[in-house]
């Protein structure tokens, strides 16, 4: 657009003098402008048939005028016209019906007399808000139709090859191993093909295989009879028996003890389980998806993981794509968390001033699109404007890591060293929340307890703090 013509201007006043300043400054500013003398009348413009209603971009209105009043215009316009912004004019005694009209969805009011280089700078702001309004709605339908699958976002090739290949696969009742880095959404994608699968109206039982310790995962999986051991009073379905017709998930894979992956196998090869202390085994249905952050081809080598599971598993690979080879999807993703917790608290916030969206794409993301979605839903909850600003956005955090690396290698530590310096800086900067540090650390979190005590952050009979 050019300056010559920043935007469509209405302006709405019973005062002809009033109404004639207004109009000469919004026309020096560089505005097309149309005025009316009363509410009705511009209404009648606005609502109706005519085309150049619609390039509309902001409504300036007294909020005291015979027949059709600013509060009345703006009940009437928003059918047809949600998104057009409108500031009231208003004198000082009217101020608390100003009040009840931004309660009503009006944009701003001017008290009169005001300085018009005040008016101006009002105007400005309210043109670009109904802009990225109007961009952010566009946004929206666009992801809810072609760009969305469940609750992942994105129009990026790497993940539209996901989108394709879960559509291709769900039907099926093959195991699937999803890998990627931890935060790239891989049980949104197991639930996913849950829900695109025959099996939606069965169970999806979800499972991490770092949180349950070892002693108690067989039990966890395949259930007890009463007597397999002390405490076991009475008969326990396993997560196998909770699943039957459905889905499990076992996230993290990669983290299971070798002697329990051999008892996997064999479900996976008879489709049978045997709960602890019994004799007998059963048939069961269900489809598994396993997921991991680990490089299992390595574990396989290092003797971690069978690989005889891992083809048992990798029947259907799916690799989830890091967000940063992805950042297309940024804006895309960083909109419908915004929605989403706009949504959760209040819906005072409507979308991103395109500087804060530079902002968001200039960052590394190590903790991928769950480290996105915790800073939006931070921005939404802590923002007192409707549109999120690029200062809003922290960068600190990036350039500490880089004076962090040049110094460590300045003096040139071992290997060993800067691990350690790191993971201190991680638990730092984490405020030693265990489980968010390991995600940034791609390791789990027995991994991160033991190079504590490797390190000494914690003596060796010591349990380390959550």
């Amino acid at each position: 657009m050019t300056e010559a013509h920043r935007g469509h201007v209405v302006v709405i006043d019973d005062d002809p003098e009033m109404r004639s300043m207004c109009v000469d400054q919004l026309t020096m500013d560089g505005y097309r402008v149309r005025e009316f003398s009363d509410g009705r009348e511009a209404l009648v413009f606005l609502n109706g048939p005519c085309a150049d209603a619609d390039s509309v971009e902001l409504i300036l209105t007294d909020l005291r005028m015979p027949e059709v009043d600013g509060i009345s215009l703006l009940r009437n316009l928003r059918p047809k016209h949600p998104d057009i912004p409108v500031i009231l004019m208003t004198a000082y005694a009217s101020v608390e019906s100003a009040v009840e009209g931004l309660r009503k969805g009006a944009f701003d009011y001017l008290i009169k007399p005001f300085k018009l280089a005040e008016m101006s700078h009002a105007v400005e702001r309210a043109v670009l808000f109904g802009r990225l309004k109007r961009e952010n709605r566009a946004l929206v339908k666009e992801v809810k139709g072609k760009w969305a699958l469940n609750d992942i976002v994105g129009k990026s090739a790497a993940i539209q090859e996901v989108f394709a290949l879960v559509e291709q696969v769900a039907d099926s009742s093959s195991s699937i191993l999803i890998t990627g880095e931890s935060g790239t959404g891989k049980e949104v994608i197991a639930r996913a093909i849950h829900q695109k699968s025959p099996r939606r109206d069965k169970q999806f039982v979800a499972v991490n295989c770092t949180a349950i310790p070892d002693s108690l995962m067989e039990s966890e999986l395949f259930g007890y009879l009463k007597g397999a051991f002390t405490g076991a009073n009475s008969d326990k379905r396993g997560l196998f028996d909770e699943a039957e017709g459905g889905t499990l998930f076992l996230d993290e894979i990669g983290d299971m003890n070798v002697a329990l992956q051999a008892k996997l196998l064999r479900v996976l090869q008879d489709r049978t389980i045997r709960p602890v202390g019994g004799t007998q085994h059963r048939s069961v249905d269900v489809r598994i998806v396993a997921a991991t952050h680990k490089d299992l081809k390595k574990a396989i080598a290092n003797g971690t993981f069978r690989e005889d599971l891992y083809y048992r598993l990798a029947v259907i690979p799916i690799v989830m794509p890091a967000l940063r080879h992805r950042s297309e999807d940024i804006p895309l993703l960083a909109q419908h968390f915004l929605n989403k917790y706009s949504l959760m608290n209040g819906g005072k916030v409507h979308g991103f001033a395109p500087e804060a969206v530079q902002r968001l794409l200039g960052l590394t993301w190590p903790g991928n699109v769950r480290e996105l979605e915790n800073l939006i839903e931070r921005l939404v909850v802590l923002s007192k404007s409707p549109i999120i600003q690029p200062e809003a956005i922290p960068i600190g955090e990036d350039k500490n890591f880089e004076n962090f690396f040049g110094q460590n290698v300045a003096d040139l530590p071992s290997l060993e060293e800067l691990e350690r310096r790191y993971i201190h800086l991680v638990l730092e900067k984490t405020g030693a929340r265990k489980e968010k540090a390991a995600q940034i650390l791609g390791i789990n979190r027995r991994t991160l307890y033991r190079k504590e005590r490797e390190f000494g952050f914690v003596t060796e009979d010591q349990e380390p703090e959550e």
